[in-house]
């Protein structure tokens, strides 16, 4: 009786641990200075984390700290940075 007890919570924190385990970063591409919040850390160089690099535990963390990222806010001489929310899914 009591392996069944065990083996249940062990399913459970099979499924429940991914999820614990997410993270979410706010990247800006370089080539048109737009900002996301991604999934996974981009492999690529025209995408780069900004925001000090930090990793968040919940996209509504990323989502409040993307209106602080001063970069995905500054303005230059060709007009403002669009600011957009996407989520990557990992394959």
């Amino acid at each position: 009786m009591l392996t069944r007890y065990v083996v249940a919570a062990a399913v459970a924190a099979a499924f429940v641990t991914p999820a614990l385990a997410a993270e979410f970063f706010i990247v800006q591409d370089t080539s048109t200075k737009r900002c996301q919040i991604v999934e996974q850390k981009p492999p690529s160089s025209t995408m780069v984390v900004v925001g000090d690099g930090k990793v968040y535990t919940s996209r509504t963390d990323a989502e409040s700290a993307l209106g602080t990222v001063q970069v995905c806010h500054s303005t230059g001489s060709t007009g403002s940075s669009t600011t957009t929310t996407t989520t990557t899914v990992p394959r």
